[in-house]
C-alpha cells in the first residue's frame, strides 16, 4: 500500500523508498503456482514441486515471508517518520504478489523520478543481487518512459546494523559456553553461480567477525536449502550432514546462526527448526536457533542510514570489516 501523502525529497538523493524481497505463498492454493513461479524456465516436473509443497502446507500453505515484510515496511515508515523522512514506501516481490512490476508501476503513477530499492539479501550473488537488478530493469522497461530511475542500495553484509544484532542474540544464547558448536547458516547455491561473485568471501568474513567478537573457538559455516540436481555441485558442507559428523563426546549443544538470512521465512521454520532441529535432537544434542535480523531496531536503522546516504565511504565506522572482493565489477555475479 502507498503511504497516502504527497512526495518531498528527503535529506538524501530519493524521493520515494522500495522495499524488494523474494516472495511466498499467502494461502493453500498459492503455493503450486509460486513454486512455478520461482522455477520458471527450469522445467522442473510438478512432482518434484509437489514435494517441496509439503512444507508450505505443514504451515498451512503459508510462508511466513510477506508478514514479515510488511512487518520490516511498517517499522521503516516509523524509522523514515522520526528522521522526518517523508516520501512514498512501496513493496515489490520477485515471485509473488505484490510483484516488483506492479510496485514500479505504482511509482510511475506517482511521478517520482528516483527510488531507493532496499533488497533483503545481504550477499552478492547472481539469485542475491544481480537478479534482482534485472527483475527492476524489466520492470521499468515494461512501464516505459515514465518509469523512475530505481537505484539498488548497497549490500549490507559488514554493515553494523546486520552485524552487531546476531552477536547480541549469540552472547543471550551462550554460544561460547563450553560444549557448545555454533553453526552459522546460509542458503546453499551452484559452485558455478559461487565462482562468478563475492558469495563465499562475504558469508566467510560476515561468520568469522561474528566469531571472533565473541571469541567462539567452536564454530563453523555451513549451507543449507540446496534445490538443484545430484549432480551439479552446489556449496557445502550441508548443515544436516555436518551435524551427523558431531563428536558427541566433545559437543552437546548446536546454536544455529542463519546469517545468510534477515527473516525467519520457510528456508528458516522449516529447513532448520523441523528438520535440522530433528537430526539434532536424535543425537541427543540441545539445539537453539537465535532470531534473524528481521524488525531488529538496529538493522531498520541501518535500512533508513543506507535510504539518506548510501554511497557511505569503505572506511566509514558502519562498516565493520571488508573483505577481499568489496566492489561490484563488470560481468560479476553472471550464470556460468
Amino acid at each position: 500500500m502507498v503511504e497516502e501523502q504527497l512526495p518531498t525529497v528527503p535529506p538524501g538523493r530519493f524521493d520515494a523508498f522500495l522495499l524488494v524481497s523474494f516472495g511466498g505463498p499467502e494461502k493453500p492454493e498459492d503455493v503450486m503456482p509460486f513454486l512455478r513461479q520461482v522455477t520458471r524456465g527450469r522445467r522442473i516436473p510438478d512432482a518434484r514441486l509437489e514435494a517441496v509443497a509439503e512444507h508450505y502446507y505443514h504451515f498451512g500453505g503459508k510462508s511466513p515471508i510477506n508478514d514479515q515484510n510488511r512487518a520490516l515496511l511498517a517499522a521503516i515508515k516509523t524509522s523514515f517518520a522520526q528522521k522526518g523522512i517523508s516520501v512514498p514506501l512501496l513493496w515489490g516481490n520477485r515471485n509473488w504478489k505484490p510483484f516488483i512490476s506492479d510496485a514500479v508501476a505504482e511509482l510511475a503513477s506517482l511521478g517520482v523520478k528516483r527510488v531507493g530499492a532496499f533488497v533483503t539479501s545481504a550477499f552478492g550473488s547472481y539469485s542475491g543481487c544481480r537478479q534482482y537488478r534485472e527483475d527492476i530493469e524489466k520492470a521499468c522497461g515494461e512501464v516505459g518512459a515514465n518509469a523512475p530511475e530505481i537505484v539498488k542500495l548497497p549490500q549490507f553484509y559488514n554493515h553494523r546494523g546486520f552485524l552487531l544484532p546476531q552477536i547480541a542474540s549469540l552472547q543471550a544464547a551462550g554460544a561460547a559456553a563450553s560444549g557448545t558448536l555454533t553453526l552459522f547458516t546460509a542458503h546453499s547455491i551452484p559452485e558455478s553461480m559461487a565462482a562468478s561473485g563475492p558469495y563465499t568471501n562475504q558469508l566467510r568474513g560476515a561468520a568469522a567477525y561474528v566469531a571472533e567478537a565473541l571469541g567462539l573457538t567452536r564454530w563453523q559455516l555451513a549451507f543449507q536449502s540446496r534445490s538443484g540436481p545430484p549432480t551439479q555441485p552446489w556449496l557445502g558442507p550441508d548443515v544436516v550432514e555436518l551435524v551427523k559428523t558431531i563428536n558427541i563426546s566433545e559437543i552437546r549443544r548446536v546454536v544455529v546462526a542463519p546469517i545468510g538470512f534477515v527473516s525467519d521465512h520457510m528456508e528458516i521454520v522449516w529447513d532448520l527448526d523441523h528438520e535440522l532441529r530433528q537430526v539434532v535432537e536424535a543425537r541427543k544434542l540441545a539445539y537453539h536457533r537465535i532470531p534473524t535480523v528481521g524488525t531488529n531496531r538496529d538493522f531498520v536503522a541501518m535500512i533508513t542510514d543506507l535510504f539518506l546516504a548510501p554511497d557511505f565511504e569503505e572506511n566509514s565506522e558502519a562498516r565493520l570489516f571488508t573483505p577481499p572482493q568489496r566492489h561490484c565489477f563488470p560481468g560479476c555475479c553472471v550464470i556460468a
